[in-house]
């Protein structure tokens, strides 16, 4: 079957499903429970055994309300949202780093962002188009990007910390993260939005204030009947977010005016507007059968700044842009989802046959600009390219409780899945990539070069898997678990992974738990097709007589004979070795539970130093030897993706809850969580089969096997009480984060961002005709991480903070949010 074959049916199997979903009833489901708290929460995640609360499944998973999502600050991140409360995950906020500003990776405890997989409504989502390749945290990361899904369409959100790729596949490696939508046929609720930055901060040359990045959003969502019985909950959200600013002062070198109080960089949040419905339907359709249908579509407009250009910068045009000129990289992002599908009972079996379809598409413009090798004759606005990423997925999974003579039966799933999947990469208009013959400046757009017809390109490969998964009582304490996948890729071949889990319950209040597993992640096709090469046409003079050369340098495929010149092999799949061990403690009111893990992780896809510039860790010879490869290919530095990295990443999860009602106070809600976690390099990919004189570290330098080792927080803790008194709520939270390493290939560059505990504050005032007013602050006491040293900085003064801050960089935020529900 052709793969445009295969899109034409998945999406028509998906459309008919849904309009069906809107010509029958099914059984409504309630919207959010009014304790998000509550010990009776029943997960699906992690276990396919119906009925388990989140203390009661094998594995650990946390469980949070929409409702708490929504209660963030103006701001509807979604990726925010889930860090505030959920230690284990991590969401930094990188700036000057071309696309990983429009598409943030968030991580959970501390692997890559797409070692994480994500599900909606318990299916695989799609990843997003881009593969980040620049020097932020998750580089060369192709993931999930949570933030096209609106806090306001979710019911609750489940992260499962333990890996399961033997029950959910590929990129479970770390964890699963489920989002679970709204689900009513009444009610329904709308919300505004407000807030801004209110901070003084200090950077390497001067203090500063601020009151920038105002946030508006309007989010809402309706539960209707359908029939007699059944539900269509529509939700959507618009919002617009103004950019951050928190560059440092330009040196006065860089201004024409000799200003020491000029800011001509702008880092920090770019700006938003996006554009986001969604839609959750269902149906019964006799016999125990029924039909459901959900899906969604963002539009959303984003635009970064690059690193600033002086004035006197050697790709300016001075007739143009006298006083320098700072690059905007803007993109157009729309990203789809369409599931739909069938369940009900025959033969036995409970079925799911189900099919998806979801599309992520990234174009990139780059504005106030220039390509300096043509002079005042450039434009100043490109296109500069698109991505595009697509996945499809046809499954059949079944479910049956077996009475095999023990206390209880148990309960059997296995499952068959079809998916493929397509990227494809666009080239610029030609002035956005190329340099001018003849010109000695620089080609390209300055900040964000274009996408080349060299880049180009159309891929998709498919795969099948299938899997068991067993789970049940041997007797009435000991419960015992075990799963099995088999994938096979048309594009690397097959794997298997297993899982054996068990929870020995000692008393009704205490239980042990624990898990061995192996996991594996597919390379992504973006891994293995993205490239991003600037091309300049070099004229020299061989003979008396003008030559003009193509020069090309940056990010090669896999297959390039560029990259095969330098030792590249096709990619193979990362795999993982999961431990965990744990005990839940439970007694009235009070809920504690401590997970410990190990995750051991061979042949992880990183991206190469770029081979052939010097190198501080690389001898003359080294260089030599390299320029000695590719420069006869017309290159003058390269660097592809590879296997090879291995790590070891230990850690501990402590969560704890404690409920307080009282009869003149109110009710508390006292939550304590931390998470500890601590990375380790235990191999760096090994010397390329190349006869060159290679020196240590040659594929992977020191700041990046630091980044993997310290960039993210070796703990982060949040303690949180929410309060409510009849009309009367609010949240007070403390989060704190340790210290977080900025590495250098040179060690005497390398400096900390700080430990820091932010605090964060809520009232929530209740009216009895269902509107609900709220005002707030987040990171009350206006902190920062410590500067970037102005030795590190360009003249520009264009990056005021470390990228790897776990908390980001931007200070105070102050916001209000007025509700009204019904």
């Amino acid at each position: 079957m052709t793969q445009r074959a295969t899109r034409a049916l998945l999406f028509g199997f998906s459309s008919l499903a849904a309009i069906a979903g809107l010509a029958a009833p099914v059984q409504a489901q309630t919207g959010p429970q009014d304790d998000p708290t509550t010990v009776g929460e029943i997960v699906v995640t992690g276990t396919r055994t119906a009925g388990r609360t989140r203390l009661d499944t094998i594995a650990p998973v946390d469980v949070i309300a929409g409702e708490v999502l929504t209660r963030q600050g103006a701001g509807t991140e979604l990726a925010t949202a889930l860090a505030a409360n959920a230690p284990s995950i991590n969401f930094p906020r990188p700036s000057i780093s071309d696309g990983s500003d429009h598409v943030r990776p968030a991580t959970l405890r501390g692997l890559a962002p797409d070692q994480t997989l994500v599900l909606i409504n318990g299916q695989r989502g799609h990843v997003s188009a881009l593969v980040n390749v620049n020097g932020n945290l998750g580089r060369g990361a192709a993931a999930f990007d949570l933030n096209t899904i609106p806090s306001v369409t979710l019911n609750t959100v489940e992260v499962l910390r333990d890996g399961a790729s033997a029950q959910y596949g590929s990129d479970a490696i770390a964890g699963v993260v489920n989002l679970r939508l709204r689900e009513a046929d009444n009610g329904g609720a709308l919300t505004l939005n407000f807030g801004r930055y209110d901070t003084s901060f200090d950077t390497a040359r001067g203090s500063h204030s601020r009151s920038d990045g105002e946030q508006v959003a309007v989010a809402g969502w309706i539960g209707l009947p359908l029939f007699e019985s059944g539900f269509l909950t529509l939700s959507g959200e618009w919002q617009r977010r103004d950019p951050t600013n928190r560059s440092d002062y330009a040196a006065p070198t860089a201004t024409p005016t000799n200003s020491s109080t000029t800011v001509l960089g702008r880092f920090g949040d770019p700006s938003v507007e996006s554009r986001a419905i969604w839609a959750n339907a269902g149906h019964t359709l006799g016999s125990g059968w029924e039909a459901y249908a959900f899906g969604g579509f963002v539009d959303k407009d984003t635009e970064s700044a690059a690193t600033a250009r002086a004035f006197n910068n050697a790709n300016n045009v001075l007739a143009v842009y006298p006083n320098g000129f700072l690059p905007l990289i803007a993109t157009h992002i729309n990203d789809y989802n369409v599931y739909g599908g069938v369940r009900g009972p025959a033969y036995g079996f409970d079925w799911d046959i189900s099919a998806s379809w979801g599309r992520n598409a990234i174009d990139y413009r780059v504005e106030n600009t220039i390509n300096a090798s043509f002079g005042t004759n450039s434009l100043r606005s490109f296109r500069a390219g698109g991505l595009e990423y697509e996945q499809a997925t046809l499954a059949i999974d079944g479910v049956k409780l077996m009475d095999v003579g023990l206390v209880e039966p148990w309960n059997l799933a296995f499952g068959l899945e079809y998916r493929a999947e397509d990227f494809a990469q666009t080239a610029g208009q030609r002035q956005s990539w190329i340099r001018n013959s003849g010109s000695t400046q620089g080609g390209g757009a300055q900040g964000f070069p274009g996408f080349s017809p060299a880049n180009a390109t159309a891929r998709d490969r498919n795969n099948v898997g299938a899997y068991v998964d067993l789970e049940g009582k041997l007797n009435e304490a000991f419960t015992f678990g075990f799963a099995a996948r088999y994938e096979d890729y048309s594009d690397f071949g097959d794997t298997l992974t297993g899982k054996i889990s068990g929870r020995l319950d000692v008393r009704p209040e205490f239980a042990l738990r624990g898990s061995i597993s192996t996991g594996f992640r597919a390379p992504a096709l973006q891994q293995q097709y993205f490239s991003y090469i600037a091309t300049n046409l070099v004229t020299t003079v061989v003979g008396g007589v003008p030559v003009t050369n193509l020069i090309q340098s940056g990010t090669f495929r896999v297959d390039d004979p560029v990259s095969i010149a330098l030792g590249a092999r096709p990619l193979e799949p990362e795999t993982s070795t999961n431990y965990s061990l744990g005990a839940i403690f439970r007694s009235g009111p009070l809920e504690l539970t401590i997970d410990a893990y190990q995750i051991e992780v061979a042949d992880r896809i990183i991206l190469s130093e770029n081979l052939g510039p010097t190198r501080p860790s690389q001898s003359a010879a080294t260089i030599a030897a390299v320029l000695g490869i590719i420069q006869p290919l017309g290159v003058s530095s390269a660097r592809f993706f590879t296997n090879g990295l291995e790590t070891t990443t230990r850690g501990l999860d402590i969560v704890g809850r404690y409920r307080l009602p009282t009869d003149r106070l109110g009710r508390f809600d006292f939550t304590l969580a931390a998470n500890f976690n601590d990375t380790t390099v235990d191999r760096v990919p090994g010397v390329p089969v190349v006869s060159i004189p290679v020196s240590p570290n040659f594929l992977f330098d020191r700041s990046n096997i630091l980044a993997f080792e310290d960039g993210t927080p070796e703990s982060k803790g949040v303690a949180s009480v929410d309060w409510s008194l009849g009309g009367w709520s609010a949240t007070a939270r403390a989060t704190h984060y340790r210290s977080v390493l900025v590495a250098n290939n040179v060690a005497t560059l390398d400096y900390q961002t700080g430990d820091a505990t932010l605090i964060d504050l809520e009232g929530r005032y209740e009216f009895p005709f269902g509107v609900t007013a709220a005002v707030g602050v987040n990171n009350l006491t206006d902190e920062y991480p410590n500067f970037t040293p102005s030795t590190l900085n360009a003249p520009t003064g264009s990056v005021g903070f470390p990228q790897f801050s776990p908390f980001g960089f931007n200070g105070r935020f102050v916001y209000s949010r007025l509700s009204l529900s019904w």
